[in-house]
């Protein structure tokens, strides 16, 4: 199968489109031919050698975490899911979707939202589980609450906001100008342009502040947070992790930071969301500008934008067969 692999860390010339032996699954494990894949951070960081700890030197490495795509092959343990089926969900660390085929997890997968293209659903996997697990599982988000989401035109903002209306808070986001329409249309009930407000400055207090781009740390949100709330970090720095342990001990404020972990109740649960027109994703508008999303054989060019940090909403990658370089115009909505 083609497939993009890195046998050494470093810039997004490492990324390299070639042959490669296709997965052999596992016995809990589908083989699913891809459709679609998405760039996270995590993704760069990898490759960037940032969690080299982690991911040691096990080259070929294949990256990336989101996947939509059909079921080709079942394991022998395998009970929800037959060879056909449209799914989305992820690999197991540290990834194996940007390629043809993919080995998932029964238990990472759920069925694909009817009313989402493969381009689509595979935007919504990490990204939205991230935005859901920060929210319910660490924030305790409870209806009527006061949410503000840092960074609510990224890719785990534009979910936050709308997973933190879905459960019926009241929501605040933070972007620059240029993506006030866009978080307006997500249905926040407030948005602040970050280049004109600094929101740590204001008067208004919230349940929970939850930093999707971990740009402002807890020190700077104290004042902005309730005296019993919750602030969370998609970053586990040594300042979060070390903050983190301080206040899990202490009355008042508390500080988290969310680790992702794929399970099919929480994209059953996000399935149910999208479908019942809660939830939509949004493509990076500078692919919807080119009238295409990134072919697996453009991977570099596609990493070297999410690095930029200019990126708004998803990025989307299409598993192709067509030589490398050569371009495919992709229509991809930016809503369902």
């Amino acid at each position: 199968m083609k497939a993009v692999v890195i046998r050494r860390y470093g810039s997004a010339e490492v990324l390299q489109y070639e042959e490669v032996e296709q997965p052999k699954i596992k016995p809990e494990q589908l083989l699913v031919k891809v459709h679609a894949s998405s760039v996270n951070p995590i993704d760069w960081k990898i490759r960037q050698g940032m969690l080299s700890l982690l991911t040691g030197n096990n080259f070929p490495m294949i990256l990336g975490f989101d996947v939509a795509g059909e079921v080709v092959e079942v394991g022998s343990q395998v009970t929800r899911f037959k060879v056909g089926d449209a799914i989305y969900g992820s690999t197991s660390f540290p990834g194996g979707a940007y390629a043809e085929f993919a080995a998932i997890p029964e238990n990472f997968a759920a069925p694909k939202p009817t009313n989402m293209s493969y381009e689509e659903a595979a935007t919504v996997p990490l990204a939205a589980l991230t935005a859901l697990q920060a929210l319910r599982d660490l924030g305790n988000i409870k209806l009527g609450q006061t949410v503000l989401i840092n960074g609510a035109s990224g890719g785990v903002g534009i979910f936050a906001v709308q997973i933190a209306k879905a459960l019926g808070a009241e929501v605040t986001g933070v972007c620059s100008t240029r993506n006030l329409d866009l978080v307006k249309s997500l249905n926040a009930d407030m948005v602040i342009d970050y280049t004109q407000q600094d929101f740590t400055e204001g008067n208004v207090q919230y349940d929970i502040i939850f930093d999707a781009v971990a740009k402002r740390a807890f020190s700077n949100c104290r004042k902005v947070l309730k005296p019993n709330g919750v602030y969370v970090s998609t970053l586990p720095n040594p300042e979060v992790i070390v903050q983190s342990f301080l206040t899990m001990f202490l009355p008042g404020q508390k500080v988290k930071f969310v680790l992702e972990r794929p399970n099919s109740k929480d994209l059953l649960y996000l399935k149910d969301l999208i479908e019942g027109g809660k939830m939509r994703t949004v493509s990076d508008s500078e692919a919807l500008r080119r009238n295409r999303t990134y072919p697996l054989q453009e991977l570099v060019e596609a990493h070297r934008y999410s690095e930029g940090e200019r990126a708004v909403g998803k990025i989307a990658i299409v598993t192709l067969t067509t030589g490398i370089g050569e371009r495919t115009s992709t229509s991809t909505p930016d809503h369902v």
